[in-house]
């Protein structure tokens, strides 16, 4: 939905999405609005000049240009608006990697642009594992289970509030929405335990439901109190924590690598070429909104 003008009348132009559009064409009674929600990407907040008169400090902003209404969920609506009852916040919670947690996979010095790397079949598990551990860090192993997961921890990410100062409820996340290309992978638990998708998009984004008050795979641990192993410097809320299994096409086939991939070798010590894909995994969190996109590589020995 985009406003079109706002001189005189507000004009309103709305479309449906494509989830929007399948529910509608299904038929059976699915298609009901029951929520709605504002975004604001094309707005530069930069631009609020507070050396201006009250009248002007924002005026800039008012004459940005307001994108129309389009149907690709994947693009739309990277920045939601949320409604949050506490009117004295001075800091808002963000979602970071860690990567100094001692069971998360650490991203920092792979050989992989610093990508989680997801390992798409037993032969490459084999070369990997006869790595040194230096060269297997972010390494995911398609085969070979371990206890090793990506985590995304939630807080106040200032040394202005202690760590030990709990977060306040009403900003800790309690539901995780995590979008990722179905053709080359799929969302699991840290127990390694497949998860079905919520709903899949024509463009063949999954999109997962994770909620904590229905969490019995360990998707979720407290971070309250705790004052070490977190990149967040303030308060905590909590750890999301998953791992990405390869597609059973990636585990079997070359055709996604070919078509979408690339071939290199990208790994000291790991001998002979290998086809990758670049991907991004994205997780929101529903309480606030907030956004982080995880880069993925998927690779295959050649």
């Amino acid at each position: 939905m985009g406003f079109l003008d706002n001189s005189g009348d507000i004009i309103l132009d709305a479309v449906l999405t494509d989830a929007g559009r399948a529910r509608l064409a299904a038929g059976d009674g699915s298609f009901k609005i029951v929520k709605y929600a504002f975004g604001d990407d094309e707005i530069d907040y930069s631009k609020f000049d507070k050396t201006a008169i009250t009248s002007q400090q924002d005026l800039e902003i008012l004459k940005t240009p307001i994108f129309e209404a389009f149907t690709n969920n994947t693009s739309l609506m990277k920045s939601k608006l949320v409604s949050i009852s506490k009117n004295n916040l001075l800091y808002m919670p963000v979602m970071l990697i860690n990567e100094t947690d001692g069971e998360a996979q650490n991203a920092t010095g792979t050989q992989a642009a610093n990508s989680f790397v997801v390992l798409a079949d037993e032969t490459t598990d084999d070369v990997f594992e006869a790595l040194s551990s230096d060269n297997r860090l972010g390494v995911f192993f398609a085969t070979k289970n371990t206890n090793k997961f990506i985590q995304i921890d939630q807080g106040l990410n200032t040394t202005e509030l202690s760590p030990n100062q709990a977060l306040s409820p009403a900003l800790v996340e309690t539901h995780f929405i995590v979008e990722m290309d179905n053709r080359l992978g799929s969302l699991a638990s840290p127990g390694n335990s497949i998860q079905s998708y919520s709903f899949l998009d024509d463009d063949n984004i999954a999109a997962y439901n994770i909620a904590n008050v229905t969490d019995s795979q360990g998707f979720f641990a407290a971070l309250n109190g705790n004052t070490v192993g977190s990149p967040i410097a303030g308060p905590r809320g909590v750890a999301f924590r998953f791992k990405v299994r390869p597609s059973l096409e990636l585990q079997t086939s070359t055709y996604l690598f070919t078509t979408l991939g690339s071939t290199g070798n990208t790994w000291s010590g790991a001998s002979g070429t290998y086809s990758y894909i670049d991907s991004i995994v994205k997780v929101t969190g529903a309480t606030t909104g907030y956004t982080i996109n995880i880069p993925i590589r998927y690779a295959k020995k050649d």
